[in-house]
C-alpha cells in the first residue's frame, strides 16, 4: 500500500469514527467527556504524556471538534475502499484479509450503549490461540474516542496497545487527583511512575496486555456458553439502561471467572491483582461483592486460595445468571419491564 493509499484509508476509517462520535458524544458526563476529549487532543497532536496542554489551543480544537460532529450526527459510516474493492465499515474478517500483507489491523465493533467502535493501526503480531486469531496493533492511525484497548469480535480478539498505555495514563491523572489508598493507588506503586514515567508505562502496558488477553479468551468462551447472538440481541433490547450495565457485568464476571481470574491466582502477580481489582467498575463491584472480599484476604494475608475458590464459584454463578437472563428476555418480562426485571434479576444475584 503507497503512502496515498494509506492516507486515503486512514481518512475513510476516521470519518467513520468521527460519524460514531457525533452520535454519542453525549453518552458520558461532563466530567468524563472533557478528560476524554483532553487525552484524544493529546493523541491527534501526538504529544508526550505529561507534557502540558495549552488551554487555548485545547479549546479551539474542542470547539472545532463539536462544529465537526454537530454536522455529522446523521450522517452514514462510508464504506472503506482498499485496491479499487468496497467494504462495509463492519466487515472486519474481509478488509483484515485484504490488509493482511500491508502490516495493517483494522477492527470494528459495538461497545456499550451500541456506540460503534473502529479503528485502524499498525499490525504488531498476529498469532493463533486456541479457536482465535489474536491480532495486537501497536500505533494507531485512525480511532474515535472511547478506543477500548481489547474487543473480541466472532473468532477474533484485538489488541490495542497504545490506546492500553493511554487509558493506564489516563487512570493515573485520575487517581492522582486525590491519591487514594485503594487498589488502584497500589497498582501503580508498583512502578515507578514519579521517576520514569515512560519506562513504568511501557512496563504495566507489556504486563496488562497479557491480563487483557486472558479477559477476551474469557469473552470468547462465554460467548460459546451463552450464545452470543441471543445475548447481543438482549444488550440491543436493553441499550443505554442499567439493566445493559448489569448484562455487560454478569458476563464479564463470568469471562473472568472463566480465565482471568484463576491465572491471576495461579501465579500471584500482585501488580496485576492490584490492578485486576482496581480496574472494576461500579456495576462489576456491586453484583460480586465476594471477590473485593477474597481481594481482601490475600492482600492481608498472601493466599491467593481465597480469589481461585471465589472464581470456581462464579463460573458455576454467573453462568446460570446469564442464562436465566437470556430465558427472561426470550420468554418477555412480566409487564413489559424487561428492564427493571434484567437488573432486578441480577442484583438478586449478587455474589
Amino acid at each position: 500500500m503507497t503512502p496515498n493509499e494509506l492516507k486515503t484509508l486512514t481518512a475513510a476509517v476516521q470519518y467513520n469514527c468521527h460519524v460514531s462520535d457525533a452520535r454519542h458524544g453525549g453518552d458520558y458526563s461532563l466530567c468524563v467527556y472533557l478528560m476524554k476529549m483532553r487525552e484524544y487532543y493529546r493523541w491527534e497532536q501526538k504529544l508526550p504524556y505529561g507534557a502540558p496542554l495549552g488551554k487555548d489551543a485545547v479549546g479551539d480544537w474542542l470547539q472545532a471538534r463539536e462544529q465537526l460532529w454537530e454536522g455529522l450526527e446523521d450522517a452514514d459510516l462510508r464504506p472503506l475502499s482498499i485496491r479499487g474493492r468496497d467494504y462495509d465499515p463492519f466487515d472486519a474478517d474481509a478488509i483484515n484479509d485484504s490488509l493482511g500483507e500491508e502490516g495493517l489491523v483494522y477492527s470494528s465493533g459495538l461497545g456499550n450503549r451500541a456506540k460503534p467502535h473502529f479503528f485502524l493501526g499498525r499490525l504488531e503480531q498476529r498469532v493463533s490461540r486456541a479457536n482465535c486469531t489474536v491480532y495486537v496493533a501497536a500505533g494507531e492511525y485512525a480511532r474515535d474516542l472511547a478506543a477500548p484497548p481489547a474487543m473480541t469480535l466472532g473468532d477474533s480478539i484485538f489488541l490495542r496497545r497504545e490506546s492500553l498505555r493511554r487509558m493506564l495514563w489516563e487512570k493515573l491523572e485520575s487517581w492522582r487527583w486525590n491519591r487514594p489508598d485503594n487498589a488502584l493507588g497500589r497498582a501503580f506503586a508498583c512502578y515507578d511512575f514519579d521517576a520514569d514515567l515512560e519506562g513504568a508505562l511501557d512496563a504495566m502496558t507489556d504486563r496488562e496486555i497479557d491480563n487483557a488477553l486472558l479477559h477476551e479468551q474469557g469473552e470468547y468462551e462465554a460467548g460459546r456458553l451463552l450464545d452470543d447472538a441471543a445475548w447481543n440481541a438482549m444488550l440491543a433490547d436493553v441499550v443505554g439502561t442499567p439493566a445493559e450495565l448489569a448484562a455487560r457485568a454478569v458476563r464479564d464476571h463470568l469471562a473472568d471467572a472463566l480465565v482471568t481470574l484463576p491465572r491471576l491466582a495461579e501465579q500471584a502477580d500482585a501488580p496485576a491483582l492490584h490492578f485486576y481489582v482496581g480496574n472494576l467498575n461500579n456495576m462489576r463491584k456491586h453484583l460480586f461483592p465476594g471477590l473485593t472480599t477474597a481481594y481482601d484476604a490475600w492482600r492481608t494475608g498472601g493466599d491467593t486460595e481465597p480469589l481461585a475458590s471465589v472464581a470456581e464459584t462464579g463460573r458455576t454463578h454467573w453462568l446460570a445468571l446469564g442464562r436465566e437472563m437470556l430465558a427472561r428476555h426470550q420468554a418477555g418480562a412480566a409487564g413489559g419491564d424487561l428492564v427493571g426485571d434484567l437488573r432486578g434479576l441480577a442484583e438478586a444475584r449478587a455474589l
